[in-house]
């Protein structure tokens, strides 16, 4: 059968239309692949590395845990941690040591990180307040931050150092005097001298107090003072990828998990909320067994 001669020209024309509208489809079709392509490609990957992360001295036992999740996480990861007095590591980051994190036991030896230039944007990730520990079974017969330590042996941390610096708060805003026989760089070296016997007392976080082997803690009075942690890349960190994966994982669920065990209280809590923190009355005192 034979078309008119217009009928079979509109029908030819619909080829090349036709045509067009089937190479539309398959570069749509394309497109969205590669869309998905790239999609695939933006997911993070591991870290990989050498990362060096610089803590205070009461983080150790938290992050030492919380390192180790991370590298199981990502098996290229190698983290090396240094943990020190805030004011030691500050001080180290201004003298050129290299370092990719930086976490400090308050803000502001934090903020003279920042001052300097030495590191990027912090953020608040625990809490922690202060009490008293002494030797196992208490020879010198400590019962708080009263008379009892008249003829005691007081070891505290020097008031640069951030448990320092909270303990001179404490001592302001209880209306106490302390006689300590010597002022340590971290808080560390406060609790291993309890721990020896060298001291009878020291005034440490609570969560040194959980971590301290043959002491009792003698809980004492907050006095409203709270140290806030905060951590953050350092300003030219040689492992960024890692220094983001380790800061983290130090914010997520799983590592806060890790730090509550540990004793530290969650970020932005108030005094008498922190950890273990005690809320007991001036004037008054319990004793607990660690280790």
């Amino acid at each position: 059968m034979r078309l008119p001669r217009r009928t079979a020209l509109s029908a030819l024309a619909l080829v090349p239309a036709l045509a067009l509208a089937a190479c539309g489809a398959g570069s749509s079709s394309q497109a969205t692949d590669s869309s998905s392509s790239g999609a695939g490609s933006a997911a993070p990957q591991a870290a990989s590395g050498e990362l060096t992360v610089f803590a205070a001295a009461s983080l150790q036992g938290a992050f030492q845990e919380i390192g180790a999740a991370v590298e199981k996480e990502n098996p290229d990861l190698s983290i090396t941690f240094d943990f020190q007095g805030s004011q030691d590591l500050v001080a180290s980051l201004s003298g050129g040591a290299p370092a990719d994190v930086l976490a400090t036991a308050n803000e502001s030896t934090m903020k003279d990180a920042t001052d300097q230039s030495l590191v990027g944007q912090s953020t608040e990730f625990a809490t922690n307040v202060l009490t008293l520990i002494v030797p196992e079974g208490n020879p010198a017969g400590v019962t708080g931050l009263d008379s009892s330590l008249t003829d005691a042996k007081l070891v505290i941390c020097a008031p640069e150092v951030p448990c320092g610096e909270a303990t001179a708060k404490l001592a302001q805003a209880l209306g106490v005097t302390l006689d300590p026989v010597s002022e340590e760089q971290k808080v560390t070296d406060v609790r291993g001298k309890v721990e020896s016997g060298e001291a009878d007392a020291g005034i440490v976080y609570t969560t040194d107090a959980a971590a301290a082997k043959g002491v009792e803690t003698i809980s004492i009075p907050d006095g409203g003072v709270i140290n806030h942690y905060p951590i953050a890349p350092t300003a030219k960190p040689a492992n960024a990828e890692g220094a983001r994966v380790f800061i983290d994982y130090v914010l997520s669920q799983e590592g806060q998990a890790v730090l509550t065990e540990h004793g530290f209280g969650a970020p932005g809590a108030s005094a008498g909320a922190s950890g273990s923190a005690s809320s007991t009355p001036a004037g008054t005192a319990s004793t607990t067994k660690a280790g």
